[in-house]
């Protein structure tokens, strides 16, 4: 079975990544829950207790109403394991963008530490009130860590997807990072961590651009890096640091932009990886993704139709990750009072 008819039936529920006991044998398997307990443990204990200031407000100057930015998912959109505001990858992203637009960007931040990919549905509520013009959303984590069934979890992820695309706002899902590189996992759950949160990836991907989103790929983006370069982990070694949110939030904002029409075509052109030939269906688009740095996979059509034999056509496509401002020039780009 190829890894894009997986993502496509894990998507779909037609079969369950991971294994159980009566796959991988009951001994081994008693091994990776002792594996997965030791490493919690682990974690939590050095875990941030309370999460950094939202940073809700307005970002820069210019004419226009600010263009609403919503932010969900789970503690990688809340920015846990930094200390100020400016650090969180909806703050960078923020600011970065209202340079871009030369418009104001209003943040709201609706993610929630542990939410899961079910907890989706009240954060989409309380995004619609706000009228969001786009919405990032980064979950599956902890749906990895806790095993739902990618069929489970991706149907939720589908449904908040559709909801905000149906209420005329864009969004892009940043989709699993790679839990192979967290250093207290030991092995041999970290190689079948990668495995399983590679996966949710791809489903997640597949599940996206059906619904009318967009994906970028961080596992496989922060996966080398951050197995290279420990700076990029908080003190938890689960979390990243504010450097490791810079690295993800770098490759994330090209899209929130092209999704606002605000991404010139200019930075990309040269970029190693825009090739003519990068669109492909839908699930072999989600499988190349999952293993390819910072790749965007969005909808696209193939003469004048927007799915062939094989599921719906998708484009995927790698930007070239702009600077970002600093911690300190995202603070003095807030022009009214930032919430905590």
């Amino acid at each position: 079975m190829t890894r894009a008819s997986i993502a496509r039936r894990l998507a779909t529920g037609a079969v369950v990544s991971g294994g159980g006991a009566g796959l991988i044998g009951a001994a081994f398997y008693a091994l990776i829950q002792e594996e997965a307990r030791s490493a919690r443990r682990k974690v939590e204990a050095r875990t941030a207790k309370d999460d950094p200031p939202s940073g809700d407000g307005v970002y820069g100057r210019g004419r226009g109403k600010p263009i609403v930015l919503a932010v969900l998912g789970d503690s990688s959109a809340v920015g846990l394991g930094v200390e100020r505001a400016s650090e969180t990858p909806g703050v960078l992203i923020a600011a970065a963008l209202s340079e871009i637009a030369e418009r104001p960007i209003r943040l709201v931040r609706l993610a929630v530490s542990g939410a899961e990919s079910v907890h989706l549905d009240e954060q989409v509520g309380r995004a619609l009130q706000e009228r969001p013009d786009v919405a990032l959303i980064m979950i599956g984590a902890n749906d990895v860590t806790t095993r739902t069934k990618p069929s489970v979890s991706v149907r939720h992820l589908g449904d908040a997807v559709r909801r905000l695309t149906a209420a005329g706002c864009e969004v892009v899902v940043g989709t699993c990072p790679d839990l192979g590189t967290i250093r207290p996992i030991g092995q041999p759950l970290r190689l079948l961590a990668r495995r399983w949160s590679r996966d949710m990836a791809a489903a997640q991907t597949v599940a996206v651009v059906e619904a009318g989103g967009r994906t970028v790929s961080l596992g496989s983006l922060l996966g080398p890096s951050f197995a290279s370069d420990r700076s990029l982990f908080s003190p938890d070694e689960f979390h990243p640091s504010a450097a490791g949110y810079a690295a993800a939030a770098a490759v994330i904002l090209p899209s929130v932009a092209d999704a606002l029409d605000l991404w010139p075509a200019m930075p990309d052109r040269g970029l190693r990886g825009l090739r003519r030939d990068s669109v492909r269906p839908v699930a072999q688009a989600a499988a190349r993704a999952a293993n390819r740095p910072g790749t965007e996979v969005q909808g696209t059509e193939v003469g004048g139709s927007d799915a062939g034999p094989r599921g719906p056509w998708a484009l995927l496509r790698r930007r070239r990750p702009p600077e970002l401002p600093t911690p300190d020039e995202a603070e003095e780009a807030a022009e009214v009072g930032v919430a905590g």
